[in-house]
């Protein structure tokens, strides 16, 4: 499991640390001993002392105070038994908020003195700076549970589908519909019972073309321990110089998801729909079964991940015919090229801009896996398919024959295979790197031209490409 943990109140003793520094200091000040105990916080009416000397002195101690926090009682000890057990601990906390001169390296120094362990250190700005840095960071960092102290940072997690745990402090006690701890006994408890839900997810995909959609769709098939299949969507696909128009494409991308599907013996019944028959930039705006099965799924669950690696027709339409569905998925798209090009005629991009257009205005949350620089990076040979898949399966041979004839651009030893990285980015985000931008807008020639003002996408910029082949061969070859 991937956990994330803030340090102030959660690892460190702040809360009781600055609290004595404070009543030292108001005692130098010469202030009776008699204090606000029912104040909102500490640097928040529970002193009487004069107009901006509590800002002050917090300001010019802050980071004498910080440098040496106490460990919580027990955080060290359960965050080792957390390692141990094989789990993930990234430490995320909000100190890049001005009051540091050097907030990563302090931090770091800190955690090292105290030997507290953690697999990554991540710092963002205070929440009121902020407001969405935290459970963005968990988002990039598929973090399966946040242990905060702060109710804002909870609540913004939990609206994103993150499980959250609220460390108990005598400031945050004026809720009550957070799941709250207090200790870190509670803690290791907790994550020691819990059942990770699996992903509720749907593939849009125009199977048929090329060998790579096959590769994808075999590839979730066999990670269903972590993925809810909802649903198969036959996304469109057409080659004018081929005569193949996209309700052809359709049916060839239909009967080729069966095929894969029972192969792998995976129930098809009520799963694989049919969508567009056309693009939206061509006019198209009909229901199709596709569409409709988006829409259901989306608003029966609290979150569904859709999977686009083709045209992104079905997804636009869906959003368009029922907008409720925005906040409650998440789409992922293998679509464009990196923002390095000048352009993003691509196929999946260049087929409908105006389904991309739709859904880049509509705010869905959207994480984009751009083809050229990126994606592109994820080239095999036959030669490598034949050493570990040759044989193992009778699905196995037929990927290794799509790859290397896959019937649209004749035979080729090597090969980009593009859409396993949409399916790769779902089992494990750590295997990319991304930003978090604001919104691009399309131009007329398919450019982007970048803003600074627009809601934000996530934008994928690098891939290990040897760890998600590493990890598709052993799958598909089990």
């Amino acid at each position: 499991m991937r956990i994330g943990v803030d340090i102030d109140n959660v690892i460190s003793t702040f809360n009781e640390d600055l609290l004595e520094e404070f009543l030292k200091h108001n005692k130098e000040l010469g202030y009776s001993d008699e204090i606000n105990e029912n104040a909102d916080y500490i640097t928040r009416g529970m002193f009487h002392w004069k107009d901006g000397e509590v800002e002050a002195f917090y300001k010019d101690t802050i980071e004498r105070i910080v440098n040496k926090l106490n460990v919580k009682s027990g955080a060290k000890e359960y965050i080792d038994k957390l390692k141990e057990e094989g789990h993930y601990i990234c430490i995320i906390t909000g100190r890049d908020n001005g009051d540091h001169s050097d907030p990563y390296d302090n931090t770091k120094k800190w955690l090292d003195n105290h030997l507290i362990y953690y697999d990554k250190l991540i710092l963002t700005k205070s929440y009121k700076d902020d407001e969405h840095g935290k459970s963005e960071k968990c988002i990039e960092n598929n973090i399966d549970i946040m242990i905060d102290d702060s109710i804002n940072i909870c609540k913004d997690c939990i609206n994103y589908g993150i499980e959250t745990l609220l460390m108990d402090t005598p400031y945050n006690r004026q809720i009550n519909d957070i799941k709250r701890v207090h200790s870190w006994k509670e803690i290791y408890e907790y994550i020691t019972e819990y059942k990770k839900e699996k992903l509720n997810v749907i593939l849009d995909t125009d199977t048929y073309n090329e060998c790579d959609d096959q590769f994808a769709l075999a590839y979730m098939i066999k990670n269903q321990d972590i993925f809810n299949i909802e649903a198969i969507t036959v996304a469109p696909y057409s080659h004018k110089e081929r005569n193949e128009t996209v309700i052809l494409g359709r049916e060839k991308s239909y009967n080729e998801i069966l095929k894969i599907c029972n192969w792998l013996k995976f129930n098809t019944t009520n799963r694989v729909f049919k969508g567009a028959t056309d693009y939206i930039c061509n006019g198209y705006d009909e229901n199709n079964d596709a569409v409709n099965k988006i829409i259901e799924i989306a608003l029966k669950n609290n979150k569904t991940y859709i999977m686009a690696i083709g045209a992104i027709t079905n997804v636009a339409l869906a959003i368009k015919k029922e907008p409720k569905i925005i906040d409650r998925i998440e789409v992922i798209w293998l679509g464009g090229h990196s923002l390095l090009q000048k352009n993003n005629l691509e196929f999946n991009f260049r087929q409908d801009v105006n389904a991309v257009k739709v859904v880049f205005d509509s705010k869905v949350k959207l994480t984009i896996i751009p083809c050229k620089n990126v994606a592109s990076n994820l080239r095999t040979s036959i030669y490598e398919l034949n050493y570990y898949l040759k044989d193992k399966s009778e699905l196995c041979n037929y990927l290794i024959d799509r790859f290397y004839n896959d019937g649209y651009h004749g035979i080729q030893e090597r090969r980009v295979i593009w859409d396993i990285s949409v399916i790769a980015y779902m089992i494990n985000r750590d295997w990319f790197t991304s930003e978090s931008i604001s919104c691009p807008k399309i131009n007329e020639d398919t450019s982007y031209e970048l803003t600074t003002n627009h809601h934000k996408i996530t934008m994928i910029n690098y891939i290990d490409v040897n760890k998600v082949y590493d990890d598709l061969f052993k799958k598909l070859g089990e």
